[in-house]
């Protein structure tokens, strides 16, 4: 791992002017407002290859995103890598950049996605009441896994 580069790294994705889809950067805000995660906080629209070096170093990475569908507030789970059937210059789901990452710069971070449950996805700024309800759950269980550990 590079001197300089951050021990941990969030990467929030999302797009705040689509309603819900909006949850990955509302959650890095969130986080960088309490100043209790001791790592790097980036914004992404869509998840792109450059993200491979990006992560590679790091020592842990979390990837922060809306989810459809969810039964539960939120997922949070270790990012295995996983290839992608197509890649294009954009658009990567998290585990074909860890796949990268792993492929491509022999690294290994420890790498987690967390998910979280949204219902609104139209043009439009704010979150849904499901939505915030949601955010605030996944918040505090990050707090209390993550960004409070030393």
């Amino acid at each position: 791992m590079n001197a300089s580069a951050p021990d941990r790294l969030l990467i929030a994705v999302g797009n705040s002017a689509r309603g819900d889809d909006g949850l990955g950067w509302a959650f890095a805000d969130a986080i960088a407002e309490g100043g209790r995660f001791d790592g790097e906080i980036l914004y992404r629209y869509q998840l792109q290859v450059e993200d491979a070096e990006l992560i590679s170093r790091a020592g842990q990475v979390v990837f922060v995103d809306a989810w459809q569908n969810g039964d539960t507030p939120f997922q949070w789970a270790p990012c295995e890598g996983k290839p992608q059937p197509t890649y294009t210059s954009h658009r990567l789901e998290p585990p074909a950049v860890v796949h990268l990452c792993n492929e491509l710069f022999d690294a290994t971070p420890k790498t987690y996605c967390l998910l979280i449950s949204g219902e609104q996805w139209q043009l439009g700024d704010g979150l849904s009441a499901h939505a915030l309800h949601n955010l605030a759950q996944a918040i505090d269980f990050f707090n209390l896994q993550i960004a409070d550990r030393a």
